[in-house]
């Protein structure tokens, strides 16, 4: 079975508007930053033979505050300028209820069948405490990048905090070498 890496997108690989101590998703393609050396992190993990996998959740959509096209339009870019496998993308809020928007592990299952993908073998890396509960709810492992936000903490203790992506990049070639 293969192995992945699960990435989240704001404030993962493209920088996070930040107000008030929370992170928000960028308004456009033309605004969307993708911080120096995502690509290169990304590359490294490649080459290790992991599959990178973006699961997004877009809430801004079922708020009407973003239209669906312009997230379509900066996960093109992401797929153009990244070295990305596929980018799964939850458009609801929560008081829909779905079974895809994080915490809830369905955007992680759902790619794992998709792809073949061992999820105990498998990382999630993400900036809030949803992207790491949707990690352990799928039964892979989580790296939480602080970024120091004001909100709440994940129910499940992240494997480990970094303060970058290219840390926790770092940390899973390392750990990965370790169980080989």
């Amino acid at each position: 079975m293969t192995r992945a890496v699960f990435l989240d997108r704001d404030g993962v690989i493209n920088e996070a508007e930040v107000r008030d101590g929370k992170p928000y998703s960028p308004a456009n393609a033309a605004t969307l930053r993708i911080p120096a050396g995502t690509a290169e992190a990304l590359v490294r993990l490649k080459q290790r033979g992991y599959l990178l996998l973006v699961v997004t959740n877009q809430p801004d959509v079922a708020r009407g505050k973003q239209k669906r096209d312009t997230v379509e339009e900066m996960n093109r870019r992401l797929r153009t300028e990244l070295p990305l496998d596929d980018v799964l993308t939850c458009y609801h809020d929560d008081g829909d209820d779905c079974e895809c928007r994080k915490p809830r592990p369905g955007l992680i299952t759902c790619a794992a069948q998709q792809h073949g993908i061992d999820l105990s073998q498998s990382y999630v890396i993400g900036d809030r405490w949803r992207d790491i509960d949707a990690g352990a709810n799928a039964g892979c492992k989580t790296i939480l990048i602080d970024r120091g936000y004001k909100e709440r903490a994940p129910e499940s203790a992240p494997d480990v905090r970094v303060g970058s992506l290219s840390d926790a990049v770092d940390w899973i070639l390392k750990a990965s070498t370790e169980s080989a």
